[in-house]
């Protein structure tokens, strides 16, 4: 059975902010970012206890061609996503949104 998907509000924000910083960079890359996170979301969904645990109870799953990955927690029935975080930002960040 497949869990629901969910989304943090700063998730959504941050995959927007990413997305137009790439855009600037080239046109056409925040379009190929986008589909390499829904790539990395539908892999969670499939396999969502495959991508490496971090500390407490949220995993990391890395987004392939961008320096970024995708900080989700698992319930029961729900994947949250918690975070689009670069790989370059401070680590831990998105830790209060959980």
């Amino acid at each position: 059975m497949k869990r629901n998907v969910s989304h943090h509000e700063l998730a959504e924000f941050e995959l927007n902010e990413a997305a137009d910083y790439f855009d600037a960079k080239h046109p056409g890359l925040g379009r190929s970012f986008i589909l390499e996170v829904k790539r990395a979301v539908s892999q969670i969904t499939d396999h969502p206890e495959s991508a490496k645990p971090l500390k407490e109870t949220a995993r990391r799953k890395v987004i392939r061609r961008f320096p970024y990955s995708v900080i989700y927690s698992l319930s029961p029935e729900t994947i949250r996503i918690l975070a689009i975080a670069s790989q370059r930002r401070r680590p831990f960040y998105w830790r209060g949104r959980t």
